[in-house]
């Protein structure tokens, strides 16, 4: 029971990376309905920027022990929120009323431009985040002892999950967003302003993504300039599984499919956990084809 309660903590934490990363997707389809394929590298550059800061920067050894986290977790968010405010600016707002094939080839593009970037900038080897940054402890859970930092990426997760989703539908700016994913020519019609909604769509996604990199930093220590490629998939596959344009799916999906690889690792084979999460995928859409809770891009973002 131990090794299963270990590997149900293990496919939260992920999962609730996934989900994280899937938001980002979900928001960006939601209202302009196109895939961010550059939304992945920006998560990785979050794990970059989190280790530089902690370790160039010494952030660690500046600031008191107990502020240094959310330092870093707020810094990383808005550094990368940036990075996505400007490639909306920059790939995305010039081919809005192009061909939407060519926005798709856009993000491509911005998707390698920051994938080769980080391999320029850091190297092509992997980076590990030192031990003294992330020390493991366990937790006491119904007699279990379950690894702390992993209870931690596990809350933070949810606490920016449930931010969002309060954000999205209990606020006037949230409202603006939901009407701009119904209508963007009726939504100009009623004031909003749609360039300014889409703009901040392309902070909060990117920002919540670059939060999830130093999570798994944190978590898992080991980065590389590749891991935006795996960890976007694994969103992405996150926010279909859940229904695309759905937040509420997006986060159901994340934490679903981090469950099955977690199990499937631990009770069939490691080798087969992506195979096994993927068939899991494809049953699900063979009976539910927009996803778990459904594709509500329009009405429910």
């Amino acid at each position: 029971m131990e090794l299963f309660f270990q590997q149900v903590l293990n496919g939260f934490a992920v999962g609730g990376i996934y989900a994280l990363v899937a938001l980002g997707y979900t928001m960006v389809y939601g209202v302009l309905k196109l895939i961010n394929f550059a939304h992945g590298d920006l998560f990785a550059i979050g794990a970059y920027l989190g280790l530089t800061l902690l370790v160039s920067c010494n952030l660690a050894g500046i600031l008191p022990p107990l502020f240094v986290m959310p330092v870093v977790f707020l810094m990383v968010g808005l550094l990368v929120a940036l990075i996505g405010f400007l490639l909306e600016r920059a790939a995305y707002r010039p081919l809005r009323q192009a061909h939407r094939l060519s926005a798709v080839v856009s993000a491509l593009g911005a998707s390698i431009f920051f994938q080769n970037a980080v391999m320029l900038i850091y190297g092509a080897r992997f980076y590990v985040y030192p031990d003294f940054l992330r020390p493991d402890f366990t937790v006491s859970v119904f007699g279990h002892s379950l690894s702390g930092i992993r209870l931690l990426v596990i809350l933070a997760s949810i606490m920016l999950m449930v931010m969002l989703s309060a954000f999205i539908h209990r606020t006037k700016t949230g409202a603006a967003i939901r009407a701009v994913a119904i209508d963007q020519d009726a939504a100009r019609l009623m004031g909003i302003n749609v360039d300014k909604v889409i703009s901040l769509v392309f902070l909060i996604g990117p920002g919540l993504g670059g939060t999830a990199g130093l999570m798994v930093g944190l978590c898992y220590g080991q980065i590389d300039f590749t891991m935006g490629w795996s960890y976007g998939l694994k969103a992405f596959t996150s926010a279909i599984l859940g229904g695309i344009g759905n937040i509420p799916g997006a986060m159901l999906g994340g934490l679903l499919l981090g469950l099955v690889e977690s199990l499937s690792a631990a009770y069939v084979s490691m080798a087969w956990k992506d195979a096994i999460a993927f068939l899991a995928l494809i049953l699900i859409l063979i009976i539910r084809p927009t996803g778990i809770l459904g594709e509500r891009a329009a009405e429910k973002l």
